[in-house]
């Protein structure tokens, strides 16, 4: 990155939080006062297709560069928050098989966070990339000391369907950090389906699951292929089924009808989840994020209208929680892994 406004230099000691993604890592850096010391994107390529190494080389790099910049002395530095795309334990190991950003064999059951640790010589706290979103998004829905009390639930809409479980203030992992794949929920369908639409059925197998349904990879696969039929002129139908799928956000964004009811089927079925979700955790917020939310405005708050009337609370329930879009989003996983690690420093003074 080369532009430098709005960079600043830390008052006290820092954390670092490194987003790894499929092209690109992030960085941002956190101080002790809790303010962030970049306001944009510092990216630089995350080489995860070149293996583990390099990978591991390139946050490294990402972290050098990061503190570079922002004037940052390495002794201030207490600790560094990552995240990556799952699936992985809590402790970052990648699954046995893999994932869509680590599937080389290599990758397979390759403990990231600790590799990263012996690389940087610094503790390193690990999250799931929607897991570092829906803590970001809490935390600064609620400001620091309401966040510790708060309770939210996070969906991410992209590729898959990612989500997060915040608890008083931190990501609810699970015994083996598989909490919160709220895209692998299976929800009722009935009141969502067409006549005639068959069941979706997601890449892990599951048919009718949130992801099935609320992803890009829901709608390429299931959603689109059944409404084309319905809108046998629509010009999508001359489009090959990806780029079709890709396409679709800046039809909806036009009010187009087929583009409606495609979304209109996700928002239904992250409205079931959150329904589950108000009886298993009640939370405070319900958080959307992903594509829709980088949408023109009146698209996502359309979408955010339609999740919210298709969540089914409770008159008590409606009375205290509300329906927020994720916020800065690009910005929003290496934030969220900042804040966790800097929620790490300060439970251990």
């Amino acid at each position: 990155m080369t532009q430098t406004e709005g960079i600043r230099t830390p008052a006290s000691w820092v954390v670092v939080g490194l987003d790894n993604g499929g092209t690109t890592d992030n960085a941002t850096v956190l101080d002790a006062t809790g303010s962030f010391l970049v306001d944009q994107l510092v990216e630089i390529p995350s080489r995860v297709l070149d293996g583990p190494e390099l990978a591991v080389e390139a946050l490294a790099d990402s972290f050098e560069n990061i503190i570079r910049i922002t004037n940052t002395p390495l002794t201030l530095v207490r600790a560094v928050g990552l995240d990556t795309p799952g699936p992985a334990t809590a402790e970052g190991v990648i699954s046995s098989k893999g994932s869509t950003n680590f599937s080389a064999v290599s990758w397979h059951g390759f403990d990231i966070r600790a590799a990263l640790e012996r690389r940087l010589g610094l503790p390193v706290v690990y999250n799931n990339d929607a897991n570092a979103a829906a803590l970001y998004a809490h935390h600064r829905h609620f400001g620091p000391d309401e966040a510790m009390r708060r309770s939210s639930v996070a969906g991410i809409v992209g590729t898959g369907f990612g989500g997060g479980v915040v608890d008083d203030g931190r990501v609810v992992k699970g015994a083996a950090g598989m909490a919160g794949e709220l895209g692998h929920v299976q929800i009722p369908v009935q009141d969502i389906l067409e006549d005639g639409q068959p069941v979706p059925r997601c890449n892990c197998g599951f048919e009718g699951d949130v992801e099935s349904f609320a992803s890009l990879t829901g709608i390429k696969k299931n959603l689109l292929p059944f409404w084309l039929t319905r809108f046998p002129e629509h010009p999508l139908n001359d489009e090959p089924i990806e780029r079709a799928a890709k396409l679709l956000r800046g039809y909806g964004e036009k009010e187009d009808p087929l583009a409606l009811a495609v979304f209109g089927q996700q928002a239904r079925a992250v409205g079931k989840l959150f329904t589950i979700a108000a009886n298993f955790t009640d939370p405070d917020v319900y958080f959307i994020g992903g594509g829709v939310v980088e949408a023109a405005p009146s698209f996502r708050q359309w979408f955010l209208n339609q999740v919210r009337e298709y969540t089914d609370l409770r008159v008590e329930q409606k009375a205290v929680a509300s329906f927020e879009l994720v916020p800065d989003l690009d910005m929003a996983g290496a934030r969220g892994a900042a804040v966790a690690a800097f929620d790490a420093v300060v439970a251990e003074v």
